[in-house]
């Protein structure tokens, strides 16, 4: 439960190294429920009717006077999360390398993010500005605790190591997520039996997220190890607010660097939005039942843990930069699939189900690797903090531009078609990049395949 001495790399023995990797791998499966079940199934689908329950006859609502349609209230509140991120990480990030202390961090936003997640229990009737507050609340402090999660990775880890630790990170991640599933699945469709009626159901599905968060982040909270920061290198940076303008002036030193964190940004905000927004187009654009958008998100997660793990050995073969390339044109290929999809067909709905889980953990996976090799020694969570403001369902660009499409035309085909500018955006951002120098350039080894 205490510190050990900082280093550049990896700290400690090999036995030593995988207690700890074992204990981070608890934090993808005790946080990933969250991603699954309320921000890609349940809450989008929820609060849209509660927030149509609420409208005038004109569709709107009005948060703080403004006219809001009620379908793209969900959207617009995913991106007002990532505004609150991005005010909190940085400043976060840098309290965090400064005093070393990333652990107590990681438990204060974890368990914000779960108590925020355990009261969408009480989101019924019309009350749409407590399940935005709510959203707000648990994504942006979802954000923050994965940014210090994962600025533990360089540290547990080493270059050798990291494409398989992290793919395995993921695939943990999406097992919780489909063992939550699995049991939502249940206690929805037979809710009946239960006793309970249809809101009720959703809203414990949507608490038990918030307790599966709290229990098991006890898990890598005890395993993971702070590293003491030199005092010399404490003193250097005396508040937050100076520390981010030192870290804003670094990344310009590393221009590479920076680089791949703008591709990540382009092509994250694609993937982000469609773990985000797939539940709103299956109910809404394609009119499936709530039965069948679980059972598909279920069939996302079991593939996904199979493909974290494959384009894990792919990478170690060809390479991270090259598997995320191909995971990017697969998703290209995905997405423009779904505009033409035909409504009320299920089976169309599951292949496009197969196609997502397929690529979207190995290209999660991979970039969070491949980016903790750009890393200078010592910046972690500063740098995972510039890196986290795109991850998780935070992308405030990709929601916004899909919320304000479907404002515009009324179409959920057109608002998911638009996220494609994305996938083929960041593909070309990403291979102009030479990452081998660009690891040699931030002061770390380079891998033999990259």
């Amino acid at each position: 439960m205490g510190t050990i001495t900082a280093g550049t790399g990896a700290a400690g023995t090999a036995d030593g190294r995988r207690r700890e990797q074992r204990g981070w791998y608890f934090y993808d499966w005790a946080c990933s429920v969250y991603s699954t079940s309320v921000l890609t199934v349940f809450l989008g689908p929820y609060l849209t009717s509660v927030t149509k329950a609420a409208a005038g006859e004109d569709g709107l609502v009005h948060p703080l006077g403004i006219p809001v349609s009620a379908g793209s209230f969900f959207a617009y509140t995913v991106s007002l999360s990532v505004i609150v991120a991005v005010v909190l990480m940085p400043l976060v990030s840098a309290v965090a390398d400064r005093t070393g202390r990333k652990k107590p961090l990681l438990a204060v936003f974890a368990y914000l993010g779960a108590a925020a997640t355990t009261g969408m229990f009480f989101l019924d009737g019309d009350r749409y500005l407590l399940g935005g507050a709510l959203l707000v609340v648990a994504n942006a402090s979802q954000s923050v605790a994965a940014m210090l999660s994962n600025a533990f990775l360089p540290q547990i880890s080493t270059p050798e190591e990291r494409d398989a630790v992290s793919s395995k990170g993921w695939a943990f991640g999406y097992a919780a997520g489909a063992l939550m599933l699995v049991l939502n699945l249940v206690l929805y469709t037979m809710h009946d039996s239960f006793g309970l009626s249809e809101s009720v159901a959703v809203r414990i599905c949507l608490a038990s997220a918030g307790v599966w968060w709290g229990v098991f982040a006890l898990i890598p909270l005890r395993r993971l190890r702070d590293r003491t920061v030199p005092e010399a290198e404490a003193r250097a940076s005396a508040s937050a607010p100076r520390r981010l303008l030192e870290t804003l002036r670094d990344m310009r030193r590393h221009p590479l660097t920076l680089a791949f964190l703008l591709a990540y940004l382009v092509y994250n905000d694609g993937i982000q939005t469609v773990i985000s927004q797939a539940a709103i187009f299956g109910s809404e654009e394609l009119g499936l039942e709530q039965s069948t958008l679980i059972t598909a998100v279920l069939l996302v997660q079991v593939l996904a843990v199979a493909g974290a793990l494959a384009l894990g050995r792919i990478a170690r073969r060809h390479g991270a930069k090259r598997t995320v390339l191909g995971s990017l044109a697969a998703w290209t290929v995905v997405v423009g699939t779904a505009y033409f999809m035909p409504s009320g067909d299920a089976v169309w709905f599951f292949a496009l189900a197969a196609g997502i889980g397929l690529v979207m953990g190995g290209s999660q996976a991979l970039s969070r690797s491949l980016f903790s090799h750009l890393i200078p020694p010592g910046k972690e969570a500063e740098y995972f903090a510039a890196y986290e403001i795109s991850d998780r369902g935070t992308s405030w660009l990709g929601p916004l531009v899909f919320g304000v499409t479907y404002q515009l035309t009324g179409s959920y085909r057109d608002a998911i078609i638009s996220l494609v500018v994305f996938f083929a955006l960041g593909f070309l951002l990403l291979a102009r990049i030479p990452v081998r120098r660009a690891v040699a350039e931030a002061g770390n080894t380079v891998p033999e395949k990259l």
